[in-house]
């Protein structure tokens, strides 16, 4: 191997050593985002395609999320029942963030699209 080559070879690993210890020093990303939040704390009552084909959700008549009615509701009308809850369904404006209602909305948007 020529002394250029060589040379190469190590300013490449050098390289690869930084951008790997760079990494390793950045905050983790959340896991899952609103997808994950959505699982943990609606699917149970609107399944997980958010069509509220659950069995909780058939007890206590869901409304399917995917549904023109619901999916015309601005993005703050949805926030706010998620926030402060809605006939039989829990408030959880003091357990999650607004960036995570709000990542529940654009969520439960999407599931209209699936």
């Amino acid at each position: 191997m020529s002394m250029k080559n060589l040379r190469m070879t190590f300013v490449g690993c050098g390289i690869a050593i930084a951008m790997l210890a760079t990494a390793a020093m950045l905050p983790a990303a959340p896991q899952g985002g609103a997808e994950a939040t959505y699982k943990t704390k609606c699917a149970a009552c609107h399944s997980a395609d958010g069509s509220g084909n659950s069995p909780t959700g058939k007890a206590m008549g869901v409304h399917d999320l995917r549904s023109p009615d619901v999916q015309k509701m601005t993005d703050d009308e949805l926030g706010q029942i998620i926030a402060n809850g809605k006939g039989k369904m829990p408030a959880y404006g003091k357990q999650l963030k607004d960036t995570e209602i709000k990542g529940l909305v654009t969520y439960i948007r999407s599931l209209a699209r699936k």
